[in-house]
């Protein structure tokens, strides 16, 4: 947890770099893992794209600011004719070069740049919250395909048990040992069983088509992605909250983002009250003039011109625009002071549900193993009980939708714990845990 994700993210698509993955048609024919996934994913999203071109923007301002450092020269040039009595006079012409340099200002240069600082360092973490926020959504459609296929996997399962309670009660009846009742139960459940087949199969390409989509791929293609660890969720996993609390006022993006635009709006609130003070400035021109076309540009000509100087300038009055600037700027302070309690807040409320979400999802999914594992044996043995004539086809039917239920359930868990542990993971803004997390899996 000692990295933000922003590493990751400012330079999206690094590891598909050579193989120009924004330009992608195809999804690749290869077992893909969750971190090419989101490699992938980074490289070819249009949502991060746009916020990385805005994170430029605030880029190219922050070195825009630092003008004011620096002297500012301006070059001019002029041509015109004078009209009196009824006749126009020679063409005259003229050139200036004058520069200027700020000597002091009390602080407002500093506090200007100051504030241009912190709005970038706040658009970074906007733009590592629209990542993390885009990764977050990329592994829940990626567990929640592979969620999708071992339902496809459960569904085909039972159907094969549904086929072999078909043919053993066909069998039976052939023998006249059960009635005809116990075919057509059978007949019943194994067209349950179909239909459940291919309403996973719907949910899997619904699914894979929410994964293609979030991936700039169409949804109609093939991709294929490498299955999770199943031992997955032990004591050892997760930290105490105190610790997840503390990784989230150092790392989460909206805090630090809250954080950095309390700061830009305290430096333009000293701004704005250091507008109202003097400034000195150091000031140079160089000019020519020639009006009578008889002129030669020369150092010696009487026609080159210049000065140099120390000016000082103070506002005195601006129809009160500099008072309620200093008033509206306070203003912003203040509630840029309390939008950042309100953040934190909410941030401390996100991570503290975030954990008990998570420690939930570690319960269900032990109470799911162990009824996905009272029920296989169930249905086993009452499979055996029925084939010796000690269990009715409808025994044999409830135990067969009971372990069909028992596999969903147990899917459902073990995806959505890893869910939940990614949503720890934006929770404290260090979802790239989760990546190197699941990488190694």
């Amino acid at each position: 947890m000692k990295k933000t994700l922003i590493l990751l993210g400012l330079l999206p698509g690094i590891a598909y770099a050579t193989d120009d993955c924004a330009n992608m048609r195809n999804v690749p024919e290869r077992v893909l893992t969750i971190s090419e996934v989101v490699d992938m994913g980074l490289c070819r999203n249009p949502q991060t794209a746009a916020a990385y071109a805005s994170l430029r923007a605030a880029h190219f301002d922050k070195n825009a600011a630092y003008s004011a450092y620096l002297p500012s020269v301006n070059l001019g040039a002029s041509a015109g004719r004078n009209y009196m009595n009824k006749s126009w006079d020679n063409w005259g012409y003229g050139a200036s070069l004058s520069a200027s340099y700020l000597l002091f200002d009390f602080g407002k240069r500093s506090s200007d740049m100051a504030a241009t600082l912190a709005t970038y360092r706040a658009t970074g973490f906007d733009y590592d919250e629209t990542v993390q926020n885009y990764v977050y959504g990329l592994i829940g459609a990626y567990y929640g395909l592979l969620n999708a296929d071992a339902d496809v996997k459960s569904a085909t399962s039972a159907q094969n048990v549904a086929k072999t309670a078909h043919d053993t009660a066909k069998k039976k009846y052939s023998a006249g040992s059960v009635a005809r009742a116990d075919v057509l139960k059978a007949e019943t459940t194994l067209a349950s069983r179909d239909l459940d087949l291919e309403r996973a199969k719907n949910n899997r390409e619904i699914a894979k088509g929410k994964l293609l989509t979030q991936l700039s791929f169409p949804a109609d293609q093939e991709i294929t992605i490498a299955d999770m660890e199943s031992t997955f969720g032990s004591d050892t996993d997760m930290k105490s909250i105190d610790d997840l609390v503390a990784t989230a006022q150092k790392q989460r993006p909206d805090l630090l983002r809250a954080n950095a635009k309390k700061d830009a709006a305290w430096n333009r609130r000293n701004s704005a009250f250091l507008k109202n003070l003097p400034s000195i400035s150091l000031t140079g021109s160089l000019g020519w003039n020639d009006d009578h076309l008889s002129g030669v540009f020369s150092p010696d000509s009487e026609q080159i011109n210049g000065s140099i100087g120390i000016r000082a300038s103070m506002p005195i009055f601006a129809g009160f625009a500099n008072l309620y600037g200093v008033r509206s700027a306070t203003a912003s302070y203040e509630s840029a002071r309390e939008q950042e309690r309100n953040t934190i807040n909410t941030a401390m409320l996100d991570v503290f549900t975030a954990y008990q979400n998570y420690k939930t999802a570690r319960t269900v999914l032990t109470q799911t193993e162990t009824l996905l594992k009272s029920a296989t044996e169930s249905e086993r043995v009452t499979s055996g009980m029925y084939k010796v004539g000690r269990a009715t086809m409808l025994d044999w039917q409830t135990s067969q939708s009971e372990l069909l239920d028992a596999q969903k359930q147990n899917n459902a868990a073990k995806y959505d714990l890893y869910i939940k542990r990614a949503a720890v993971a934006l929770a404290i803004g260090d979802i790239k845990v989760e990546l190197e997390n699941g990488g190694n899996k």
